[in-house]
């Protein structure tokens, strides 16, 4: 019942920006992590960032000082903002959610479809 929805992928010119988005629905009790991961063709799925229920950040080394992950609780909404954009940033961009649903006592790990996020000139 619960699912994660992704947006705001598309074509960049290098160095600039997009932002993505990605909202939680179904019946959700409450969310823990948020993430947003990324895998480019032939490459395996690596943590972009992440951000905890108490806000605290982790980003990919690659992406620090670019990137900036935020979280919209009311809206079970995490977001990405990505700044100057390189070529390297091409990949489909997957959200990820640790969410209790409200009919289980339980946590358990969400994945949305993905937005693909393009580079180029």
């Amino acid at each position: 019942q619960v699912q994660l929805v992704e947006s705001g992928g598309g074509l960049v010119q290098p160095g600039g920006s997009l932002r993505l988005s990605c909202a939680a629905s179904g019946t959700i009790f409450s969310i823990a992590d948020m993430a947003w991961y990324r895998q480019a063709p032939g490459k395996q799925r690596d943590m972009v960032a992440t951000i905890t229920a108490g806000a605290s950040t982790h980003y990919a080394d690659s992406v620090k000082g670019r990137f900036t992950i935020s979280r919209d609780s009311p809206k079970n909404t995490v977001y990405l903002k990505m700044n100057s954009l390189e070529p390297e940033d091409t990949a489909v961009y997957y959200c990820y959610c640790r969410i209790r649903p409200d009919t289980a006592p339980v946590f358990n790990d969400y994945w949305g479809q993905g937005t693909r996020v393009t580079v180029a000139s």
